[in-house]
């Protein structure tokens, strides 16, 4: 079954690559304005999926990444739209040079040709991906989890009706609609087809691509991510960031999950963090030292373990550390951090350019919340990933990302002497 996929995929990826940016987007548009016009088909296979999984026993944390609404699934149409209206890559000239020996040479963007996207409980990941993959040329095979089975199938048959309405081939979307794990580390092997895989779900998953794939993996998503108050901060405006970073979606892998305080402001500003955080239902799990000040505010504060420091919460959940200087701070993140997005809140242009060049993470901030580590937010549209690795993509996976480049030289009939 996977062999006929990858040759489909390989010879949709063709017919891809030549189409026009028109071409593309009028598919697009297409797409976007089905997925609305079917949103009823996608709701239900949504529900059933939910239903399924809180018999299983899912967390609230996933079942919210799982759960598509009427608004969720309008919004998911409209990042379509959005791709619409980015620039194009493809056919770009990145540079170019005229050589000595009279070559005129250019590096010009081109599709990588056959994408390969494992993930869980995420059903807008297959709207994405295949929005992004087909702006850049790209076909795309989706392997969502089990969870998410229902609403997959629904949403690609939705996906490949609009392709094939639009003259495309349906195979430049498919998905593996059987549940079988022994799909996935067949799927890991076809370098034959497959150029570039990327996983979007837990440790576990990315650990299995990395060991087990012959294709280049990309991974990343995995956001244990902090944000670190400095001396200096202003506590209103550092309140209004943190809330916004752990409360506004707490699962997505950008939400805030330790807070690092400066001991010099801990006294004052933690017994105001405990009744913010209170108001708005968040656990904290703070050190020893934290927790002296912590309780004198209205939050719930348990004990903080070492393990807590290394996972996602993806919850209304919170560490909280006091640290002696900004030092500190970066060696904690250092630690334990993903490289994914970490913040610092300060007054200080000093700290904040420190800060800045000592964090090595995909997205660094000042005085900003890590929320906006993002597609969306960045002006890419909508994502296919978040990178927290240096090659060959880093951060929000966008439109150039799914591309690479190739080398075109123009001569008048030359020849090497």
């Amino acid at each position: 079954m996977l062999e006929q996929m990858g040759k489909a995929a390989r010879e949709a990826s063709w017919q891809l690559a030549q189409l026009s940016t028109k071409q593309k987007n009028q598919a697009l548009i297409h797409i976007a304005d089905l997925l609305e016009q079917e949103s009823a088909i996608i709701l239900e296979a949504n529900q059933l999926d939910m239903a399924q999984a809180r018999e299983q026993g899912m967390s609230e944390a996933l079942l919210d990444r799982l759960l598509l609404t009427q608004e969720r699934l309008a919004a998911i149409a409209n990042d379509v739209r959005q791709v619409c209206r980015l620039s194009d890559p493809v056919g770009q000239v990145i540079d170019g040079s005229l050589l000595d020996s009279g070559l005129k040479l250019e590096r010009r963007r081109v599709p990588l040709g056959v994408i390969g996207v494992i993930y869980e409980a995420r059903p807008n990941v297959t709207i994405d991906v295949a929005s992004l993959c087909l702006k850049t040329g790209n076909a795309v095979i989706l392997r969502g989890g089990k969870e998410t089975h229902n609403t997959n199938q629904a949403t690609v048959k939705v996906i490949q009706q609009a392709l094939e309405q639009s003259g495309l081939p349906a195979a430049a979307v498919q998905a593996i609609d059987k549940q079988d794990r022994e799909l996935v580390t067949q799927l890991l092997k076809m370098d034959r087809y497959v150029d570039m895989l990327i996983p979007r779900g837990g440790a576990g998953l990315h650990k299995l691509c990395r060991e087990q794939s012959t294709i280049p993996v990309i991974t990343g998503g995995i956001g244990v991510c902090h944000t670190f108050v400095d001396e200096s901060a202003d506590f209103d405006k550092a309140l209004t960031v943190i809330t916004n970073a752990k409360v506004q979606r707490p699962s997505a892998c950008n939400a805030l999950e330790t807070l690092l305080v400066h001991h010099r402001i801990a006294a004052d500003f933690l017994p105001v963090l405990s009744r913010n955080m209170a108001g708005q239902g968040v656990t904290l799990h703070a050190s020893q030292s934290a927790k002296e000040f912590l309780r004198e505010g209205p939050a719930t504060v348990v004990d903080v373990t070492e393990t807590d420091y290394s996972d996602e919460w993806l919850s209304l959940d919170m560490n909280v550390e006091i640290v002696s200087d900004i030092d500190r701070a970066i060696s904690h993140i250092r630690t334990y951090g993903t490289s994914h997005s970490d913040a610092i809140l300060t007054e200080s242009l000093h700290n904040a350019d420190y800060f800045v060049r000592q964090v090595d993470s995909a997205a660094v901030y000042v005085n900003a919340s890590t929320r906006f580590t993002d597609g969306g937010q960045f002006g890419l549209g909508a994502e296919v990933a978040v990178s927290t690795q240096k090659l060959h993509s880093r951060g929000p996976m966008g439109l150039d990302a799914l591309t690479t480049y190739k080398w075109v030289g123009y001569g008048d009939n030359l020849i090497r002497k």
